[in-house]
């Protein structure tokens, strides 16, 4: 590899020295590895370090576990550095990145351990206890509050999914919750205090973790169709966010309403047709009740809200329908192609 370096070899090499080293130091090396190569974006040294004191499964976060960074630098055998600049770890060349991505012997199983490192992080006694963003001194909250199911939609084992069951049966007022939304931009209709309603299905579907959202829906633990949060329901958050399998799910095991109205009358099909997520659009489609040009309490419909994005895939989809009007103007007297 590496234009015939080398380099493959001396990176072998090196790790095998880690795995080498006396005490907790192999774990420590090697999990950090494998959260600075497999991780969503850079991680902070704080972030890593409350990631590598995580006990799996433990119901408890241990705080006087967490690794000094010099101690962490140390049992990386020179692997890693910190980037004072941009206040992150990083490996220290994109060689070893590639190296430790597409060598599988090294690590088997990475985003199955991620997500449930994630998992466990969420459900320790200390996040849960928190309500406040501004209190709680958990600087792993924000990394797992976002990335766990993304490292779970790619490797979910069977430990991985009792986690997040148990994280979703009981998130009512989590705080991961309020810093999802408050991440993605949905803060502005959020109240200091408020209790969001945003339910374990909502989560699920909202992330598009296919194998939970079928498994909550198998337990009964919620309605697949009630309004939650901005009056939302699961199948509007699986829509807004392209899960064509979790649409599937929704609709066709939970038997959701595809034209379910939130806050503002918008439609699963108007969130998707919005955000362009043409997989999405035909599953909605394919519904033989769907309401395909409701428009919303501005007067804005799934392909005004396509054309006004540039979705012209979704555009094509819908302007082949008759029962497509494209020439509906909103409230403001804009048609879809004005």
């Amino acid at each position: 590899m590496t234009g015939g370096l080398g380099l493959g070899d001396a990176y072998c090499a090196t790790i095998e020295r880690i795995k080498a080293q006396g005490g907790d130091k192999p774990r420590l090396g090697m999990e950090a590895l494998m959260w600075i190569s497999h991780a969503e974006r850079p991680l902070s040294a704080d972030e890593l370090c409350h990631a590598l004191a995580i006990e799996l499964g433990s119901t408890k976060f241990n705080g006087d576990n967490v690794p000094s960074m010099s101690t962490l630098v140390g049992c990386c055998q020179g692997l890693v550095t910190v980037d004072e600049e941009a206040s992150t770890v990083r490996l220290i060349h994109f060689t070893l990145q590639e190296y430790l991505s597409t060598s599988a012997d090294i690590f088997s199983t990475p985003h199955s351990t991620m997500a449930e490192m994630c998992l466990t992080y969420l459900n320790s006694e200390q996040v849960k206890a928190h309500q406040s963003l501004g209190t709680l001194n958990m600087p792993f909250l924000k990394y797992c509050s976002l990335y766990w199911g993304v490292h779970a939609k790619r490797e979910l084992s069977h430990y991985g999914r009792s986690l997040a069951l148990q994280l979703l049966q009981e998130c009512d007022g989590h705080i991961s919750i309020k810093y999802l939304l408050e991440q993605l931009g949905y803060s502005y209709r959020m109240k200091e205090g408020e209790r969001l309603p945003f339910s374990g299905l909502d989560w699920a579907s909202f992330l598009g973790v296919v194998e939970v959202v079928a498994a909550l829906i198998e337990m009964g633990c919620y309605d697949t169709d009630a309004r939650g949060f901005m009056g939302y329901t699961p199948l509007a958050w699986a829509a807004e966010n392209g899960h064509e399998e979790v649409v599937k799910i929704l609709l066709e095991r939970g038997q959701a309403n595809p034209n379910k109205q939130d806050d503002s009358n918008g439609t699963p099909l108007a969130h998707a047709a919005g955000n362009g997520h043409e997989g999405v659009v035909k599953v909605l489609l394919g519904q033989a009740e769907v309401n395909s040009d409701e428009p919303d309490i501005w007067g804005g419909t799934p392909i005004s809200y396509a054309a006004m994005h540039g979705h012209e895939g979704v555009v094509k989809i819908l302007i082949g329908r008759e029962d497509v009007n494209p020439h509906c103007p909103d409230e403001g007297g804009t048609t879809p192609f004005a």
